[in-house]
């Protein structure tokens, strides 16, 4: 059988064009849920290493604190709680200002997600 001037190649069918939609929505789907276990599993241990980390701190901090008033209670007690106040004060500000930075610096989340929504984007647009 020739095939006549003028017709078209078969067209895929609605089923094979649905079944492969289906399969690229599975695919992204187990991603999607792959990277909301790891950012869950990161985020889980990030909250509790800082929450240990800001407890030990605090304790250090109250003891150095407690020491330094503590030797200078007779002579100069105001100055030293004020001075210790002003370095507590610039500490913070530094902290907040790089946990800003670095918060604006993070990735979008779901990233190898987009991605891939991406390239099969362009594969599937002409």
């Amino acid at each position: 059988m020739e095939a006549k001037p003028g017709t078209e190649a078969p067209k895929p069918s609605l089923k094979k064009l649905g079944g492969a939609f289906v399969g690229l929505l599975q695919g992204h789907l187990e991603l999607v849920g792959i990277e909301i276990q790891e950012e869950k599993a990161r985020t889980f241990r990030l909250f509790l290493l800082a929450g240990v980390s800001l407890i030990l701190g605090l304790l250090i901090l109250v003891g150095l604190s407690a020491a330094i008033v503590i030797a200078f209670w007779e002579t100069h007690r105001i100055a030293a709680i004020l001075t210790l106040c002003a370095i507590y004060a610039v500490v913070m500000i530094i902290c907040v200002s790089r946990a800003a930075s670095l918060a604006k610096q993070c990735a979008a989340p779901f990233q190898a997600t987009l991605e891939e929504l991406e390239r099969n984007r362009e594969r599937l647009l002409p």
